[in-house]
């Protein structure tokens, strides 16, 4: 189960907490940071985090290439993120 928490000073900062494994996690927190205003500082905590699969991977990496900072990743995620990161892109993908 994933809860989150959005608190604003001058940027917007979502709490997240559980696990994000399903399509529907990835989903809801889509919908979070699209009703956002441009231009605003977007930072997910993942501090209480405990479980992602491999889509919430690279649906973290996608945020963090689109400028959405992640504070307080766990090491095995951060790790995870990295190897997505550092893989070359195949042709056709």
């Amino acid at each position: 189960m994933l809860r989150t928490r959005r608190t604003a000073n001058g940027q917007v900062l979502f709490t997240l907490s559980g696990r994000i494994e399903t399509t529907e996690d990835i989903e809801q927190i889509e919908q979070l940071l699209a009703v956002e205003t441009s231009g605003q500082q977007l930072i997910l905590d993942l501090s209480d985090v405990t479980l992602v699969n491999q889509d919430a991977v690279k649906f973290l990496h996608r945020c963090e290439a689109d400028g959405i900072k992640l504070e307080n990743c766990p090491l095995h995620i951060r790790r995870w993120i990295d190897q997505v990161k550092d893989r070359p892109k195949r042709r056709g993908a």
